[in-house]
């Protein structure tokens, strides 16, 4: 009792000497706090940029200003990338890029490197992908710990090899309404721009057997989610290198987060009514019974019938999460890997060519890919995966090192180091590949693949957190290509080369414009 009463004493007594300042003095004080926190604050980041500069000692990299670090270098007009590649060819394995003075990663590109990396537990980078988060919630691609790998363990199964077959099917007719659309666009002989196309048949597509959704995407090319896709990717990538909008105030109070909040609105208006679509077929009993009697079920149905060992299912936000994940890294980087493919396949005609004698040779006259089909596709396989190589889907991956790590020639990062995996980089290395420049399939081929590094070459990551996906993604793509080549001849729009760009995923400034000519059937 007797503390209690010598408390309330003693805050009493404050209050005359709290009423007795007069308003100058307390602006006076106030202003001195401000300073004081201010004071706190740059120290801190004197602090952190000296923690850095050490941790970084044994990596040179290319020389920063002293206010932007290295992000002025970077001007978004397509030579970005090819910029980050000449670094790679000045300094060993690794180095530091800044952005700003305050904030920096280690861009890494050496197999050795890459595996040490990778076959670790580490978090994905919370500083990459906190930017990201609020478009795709904590789901598989974001989350860590024992959370990531209950999920991952829950999701498995619907990527098991016998739920993939009948997708084939289902990608078949969704390429073919795309290929539809092309005859139409070929007579006007003017060079079409693919990857919007694109985009929209692998939306089509992993809507249909992911979510069981028939969303006729492909037949509104102003579909609203398409274009809130490429508004949120572009404001991701212009967030994460523009520093200033690194503080959630300043950017939610600028024209882009207005414009990011907008976009958010439609990506997530659209996750609803898949969500609530399927939610309410659940609630009649033939649905349900229909369910249950599945080998195996879809990727939604998982979501939705998933039960911890207390009984209790995913929460809502856990739910919308994994749905804004695979709704976006379900169609986005397929997208892009085929889009280049094409790309590539019109840059070398030869091996368009080659491509197509093997399909005909696969397919006769079929205009419907089958599953036993995909494993005869050699030689068009080879090239689709010479082309991730040169124009991998995802340029790179982020992580957030754990605990300390001891490279194998001797360098180390402590823990809390953000590192970039940089395959584009790898993918394009003299001392990794011959002549990298060059389009050459055969680097794929079983006896070339052989004696390569395991981790020279990983379009879908590596190690346990590689890509749960790549499989589905891998037989879109083949049956894209099967199904594009024996209807058209691709040729270059010379006036338009497409600029590289990465977006989260690898895009173009410009787009994919390719020339279309339909090959007419022999009689």
């Amino acid at each position: 009792m007797y503390g209690i009463k010598q408390n309330s004493d003693m805050a009493s007594s404050s209050l005359p000497l709290l009423s007795a300042l007069s308003l100058p003095e307390l602006l006076h004080w106030a202003a001195y706090l401000c300073v004081l926190s201010l004071v706190y604050k740059v120290s801190s980041l004197f602090l952190r940029k000296q923690k850095l500069e050490r941790a970084f000692r044994a990596f040179p990299g290319p020389k920063r200003h002293w206010l932007y670090g290295n992000a002025h270098v970077f001007k978004r007009d397509g030579k970005d990338m090819d910029i980050v590649k000449g670094y790679s060819k000045q300094f060993d394995y690794a180095f530091p890029m800044w952005l700003g003075n305050f904030f920096a990663s280690v861009i890494v590109y050496h197999p050795d490197y890459v595996k040490a990396i990778l076959s670790r537990q580490d978090s994905k980078d919370n500083f990459a992908y906190f930017f990201l988060t609020p478009w795709i919630g904590k789901g598989l691609l974001v989350l860590s710990g024992q959370k990531w790998f209950q999920h991952r363990k829950l999701l498995t199964p619907g990527f098991h090899y016998d739920v993939l077959k009948p997708y084939v099917r289902v990608t078949s007719d969704s390429v073919n309404v795309m290929l539809d659309k092309w005859e139409k666009l070929a007579p006007n002989k003017k060079p079409v721009e693919l990857f919007h196309h694109v985009s929209l048949m692998t939306l089509d597509t992993i809507m249909k057997c992911a979510f069981s959704y028939e969303s006729n995407c492909q037949n509104n090319s102003e579909n609203d989610y398409i274009k809130a896709v490429y508004e949120l990717s572009y404001l991701v990538d212009y967030r994460f290198r523009c520093f200033p909008y690194h503080s959630d105030f300043i950017f939610n109070m600028s024209p882009h987060g207005f414009r990011f909040r907008r976009a958010l609105k439609t990506a997530h208006e659209h996750t609803e009514r898949v969500i609530k679509q399927r939610q309410k077929s659940l609630k009649q009993e033939t649905e349900v019974e229909k369910i249950k009697q599945k080998r195996h079920l879809d990727f939604l149905d998982i979501l939705l019938c998933a039960k911890d060992e207390n009984g209790q299912g995913l929460s809502d936000e856990d739910l919308r999460a994994e749905v804004d994940t695979f709704m976006f890294e379900g169609h986005d980087t397929t997208a892009s890997g085929v889009s280049w493919t094409l790309y590539c396949m019109a840059k070398y005609p030869e091996h368009q060519e080659k491509c197509r004698q093997e399909i005909r040779e696969v397919l006769g006259d079929r205009t419907t890919v089958d599953w036993e089909d995909l494993s005869k596709l050699s030689y068009t396989t080879m090239c689709i995966k010479e082309s991730m190589r040169l124009y991998p889907p995802v340029p790179g991956v982020a992580r957030e090192l754990k605990e300390p790590i001891t490279f194998f020639d001797g360098r180390s990062l402590p823990k809390g180091t953000n590192v970039f995996l940089s395959m584009f980089c790898m993918n394009r290395s003299p001392s990794m590949w011959d002549n990298p420049e060059a389009f050459d399939p055969l680097r794929f081929s079983p006896e070339n693949s052989s004696n390569r590094h395991s981790h020279a070459y990983v379009p879908f990551s590596a190690g346990p957190r590689n890509c749960i996906g790549q499989n589905f993604a891998m037989n879109e793509m083949k049956v894209a290509i099967a199904l594009t080549l024996p209807r058209f001849q691709l040729s270059l729009d010379p006036d338009n080369e497409p600029k590289k760009i990465p977006q989260l995923v690898l895009r173009s400034l410009n787009g994919i414009h390719l020339n279309l000519k339909k090959i007419e059937k022999a009689c």
